[in-house]
């Protein structure tokens, strides 16, 4: 099963759940900034993504600029930070099993899917 964490206010995000509907595979959207964010969930992308939680925020958000830009955070606290805000969460994201990808462009989807 595929899984996309879609933030339908992104064009990015929206290019991507397209191309999924496109590929005619069975798919789950998770709608993360309505339904929210765990810390574990993130934990466990970040696991499949093999990446730093830092790595995972959209630093040219403002309120990471205004909030938490010159601070220096622990990996659970920038988790706990995009828990709080996850529109700092980059997107969209595209699991399927143990692998996910962060889905920009979009064709990069095909490597997963």
């Amino acid at each position: 099963m595929i899984t996309i964490y879609h933030n339908p206010k992104c064009s990015k995000s929206r290019c991507a759940l397209e191309f999924l509907k496109d590929s005619k595979k069975e798919y789950e959207v998770i709608d993360y900034l309505r339904k929210g964010i765990t810390k574990e969930e993130l934990k466990a992308i970040l696991v499949k993504l093999q990446i730093k939680a830092i790595d995972l925020v959209r630093t040219n958000e403002a309120i990471w600029k205004e909030q938490f830009k010159d601070k220096t955070l622990t990996e659970d606290e920038i988790i706990a930070t995009m828990v709080q805000y996850p529109q700092l969460i980059q997107r969209p994201i595209v699991m399927v099993g143990d692998k996910a990808l962060i889905g920009r462009p979009i064709e990069k989807i095909n490597e997963i899917i």
